[in-house]
């Protein structure tokens, strides 16, 4: 693994950045030798949280960084934005519930598909999203 991918970041601003995001997080997660469901479900993740950062959020910042607790490794992404953030988190998290046109499954949806999540939005400042996976 290259040292350059132990950590880093890209902006999240536009459609193009979206995909950017999907296509460094598949790298990452070929490089930790994930299978390719974990691969997928990583991916996808980070296709849910890049679009409400860039949706929602106004745009932000995906950051990652490779993990290792000595027995396993695995990769974190942090999704921030300093947008209009999320009143009510508890509801965000139910499924079906959206803010929009969607279909309710981008937060919920993406929390189901890795190991470690977690939200934290405060109106009118933001919204910050980690996830973790695990090999």
């Amino acid at each position: 693994m290259s040292v350059e991918d132990a950590g880093g970041s890209l902006p999240l601003r536009s459609e193009e950045d979206i995909v950017a995001s999907r296509q460094k997080v598949r790298v990452l997660t070929q490089q930790l030798k994930f299978s390719l469901v974990d691969q997928t479900k990583m991916v996808t993740a980070a296709s849910e949280l890049s679009r409400n950062t860039v949706v929602h959020g106004g745009g932000g910042e995906m950051r990652w960084q490779l993990v290792d607790d000595g027995l396993r490794r695995g990769l974190r992404l942090l999704f921030e934005d300093t947008g209009p953030g999320i009143p009510d988190t508890r509801l965000a998290l139910t499924d079906g519930w959206t803010s929009g046109k969607g279909m309710g499954l981008g937060l919920p949806g993406s929390k189901r598909l890795v190991h470690e999540f977690e939200l934290q939005s405060v109106p009118g400042q933001g919204t910050r999203v980690s996830i973790l996976r695990w090999k």
